[in-house]
């Protein structure tokens, strides 16, 4: 019988279970079957929801390019970043992807008029007085490798903290750093797919 979960990744562990080097893993962090894999990737230096299962039918789909799944990240930026720079992440802006010019696809982005919720990270980002840090909210339909940093960097306020928050309708909720919620397939299928049926 398949399983599912859901986690708060930890800032400085790697998107996986086998050892690499002295950094910490997803299996010195959460205890599940060996069969059971993360769906997709949050960088090593990136917080947030992940999907840990052995369905692979999850997998096959949600990194299936021919079916566009959103992702929300909240972004903590370096810098008062303006309604201008916004404007410029949702109409989509070039970054360079291996050496190749790719200009990312129309996105959601907003600012926090307040900081979100969340736990503090450990370490914490480095704190300067006299520079605003402010939070935004980024929704992305594409996964290209580290592009929430690589956009908030090409429109000048690179990015300090990025935590994903959701994937369609599955979120952290009230998960906390470091956490781990089991749940049934019903529940996962409803969060992730149930917007492939209205295409």
């Amino acid at each position: 019988m398949p399983n599912y979960y859901i986690v708060y990744k930890p800032f400085q562990v790697m998107c996986q279970f086998s050892p690499e080097g002295d950094k910490r893993t997803l299996k010195d962090c959460f205890d599940v079957p060996t069969d059971v894999y993360p769906v997709g990737r949050l960088d090593y230096d990136s917080e947030g929801l992940l999907l840990l299962t052995n369905d692979k039918s999850v997998n096959n789909r949600l990194l299936n390019p021919a079916h566009q799944h959103e992702r929300e990240y909240w972004v903590q930026v370096d810098g008062a970043i303006d309604e201008k720079a916004i404007a410029q992440l949702e109409k989509g802006v070039d970054i360079s992807i291996n050496g190749k010019s790719h200009h990312t696809l129309p996105a959601k982005a907003s600012i926090f008029f307040e900081d979100p919720n969340l736990p503090e990270r450990n370490p914490p980002i480095r704190f300067r007085k006299e520079i605003p840090a402010p939070w935004i909210s980024l929704t992305l339909w594409e996964g290209k490798n580290r592009q929430v940093r690589r956009m908030t960097a090409a429109v000048g306020f690179p990015t300090l903290r990025l935590v994903r928050y959701r994937i369609e309708q599955l979120d952290l909720g009230d998960l906390q750093l470091g956490e781990i919620k089991e749940l049934s397939r019903e529940v996962v299928y409803e969060a992730l797919f149930s917007q492939e049926k209205r295409q």
